[in-house]
């Protein structure tokens, strides 16, 4: 039985939808022999085969489009025990978690995330590096909000989560801004990028105890691909803010227990400062313009 991944999933929705266009275009060739042959409908079954052939290109490209990992930044008290996940798509990722010694947390407190120096890639602003930071904050307090009790100030039962970004690729407006034009005339969920314009995001975060010991800790690397679902984004630091919810998710995932249940969100809500998680607005201005708005997302600074 051949195994179903991500990827595999998407091709074989695009296998089927370029199927039943194809069997509906002979079928109707079957019933019409004579307007079949008709230079207009000729044109338009090139144009279905070209179609077809883009997207499932591109779809099997996409597995190879791995992230390569990033070196230690120096930020996490220790890096012993990090293995490598496997099975991760587009994504590279090592963590590492003490179960026995993660399983008595529950209490804690998020410090704000920090850039390591130098992470910050050419060309952005501070404010750039704010807005990721910002989102970083948001989203670690969203997931961990739903396996932990988050709060506002240590005590003496209180645990402590450590953020840092370790890298942040820019994004290139421009070439962005071409690459969404061009994306509304490929069918199908796979878009393209410009080479050189894609930007990314590397980040480590740890969960200490109330010893000072390392209950858990992960080290993360994203990189948007040429290839692929990354949405274009006019900002310089929109494919970095897009992958914070990704490494938000993978902290949650790292650190929680294995056995502990997501736990609905809380009233009143501990991430309330970074206002509504719903965003609707966000996903409407991403399925009109093709591309990922800040402002419309909810993204403040830090």
């Amino acid at each position: 039985m051949r195994k179903t991944t991500a990827a595999s999933g998407k091709i074989d929705v695009m296998v089927g939808w370029c199927g039943s266009s194809m069997r509906l275009s002979r079928s109707w060739m079957s019933r019409h022999p004579r307007r079949a042959l008709s230079p207009a409908r000729i044109w338009m079954t090139r144009l279905t085969i070209v179609r077809c052939a883009l997207p499932l290109g591109f779809a099997l490209l996409v597995g190879a489009c791995q992230t390569t990992p990033v070196a230690n930044a120096g930020f996490l008290t220790s890096y012993q025990g990090l293995q490598t996940k496997e099975g991760t798509l587009r994504v590279a990722v090592r963590d590492r978690r003490d179960e026995a010694l993660a399983s008595q947390i529950d209490h804690i407190v998020i410090e704000p995330a920090q850039l390591v120096p130098g992470a910050a890639g050419e060309g952005l602003s501070a404010e750039d590096v704010a807005k990721v930071l910002g989102e970083v904050d948001r989203q670690v307090c969203y997931e961990l909000s739903e396996r932990f009790t988050i709060r506002s100030g240590a005590d003496a039962d209180t645990s402590t989560v450590r953020v840092a970004v370790t890298r942040i690729a820019p994004t290139e407006p421009v070439s962005s801004g071409a690459a969404a034009v061009v994306n509304v005339f490929i069918p199908g969920p796979v878009g393209v990028r410009a080479p050189g314009s894609t930007g990314g995001l590397a980040a480590e975060a740890e969960l200490l105890a109330v010893d000072g010991r390392q209950a858990a800790a992960v080290a993360f690397a994203r990189s948007a691909n040429v290839i692929g679902m990354d949405t274009p984004s006019l900002s310089r630091v929109g494919d970095a803010l897009q992958f914070a919810e990704v490494f938000g998710d993978q902290v949650g995932d790292s650190f929680a227990p294995e056995d502990r249940p997501v736990r609905p969100i809380p009233t009143p809500d501990p991430c309330g400062r970074f206002g509504s998680r719903d965003r609707p607005a966000g996903f409407l201005t991403r399925l009109v313009t093709g591309l990922y708005v800040p402002e419309a997302e909810g993204v403040r600074p830090q």
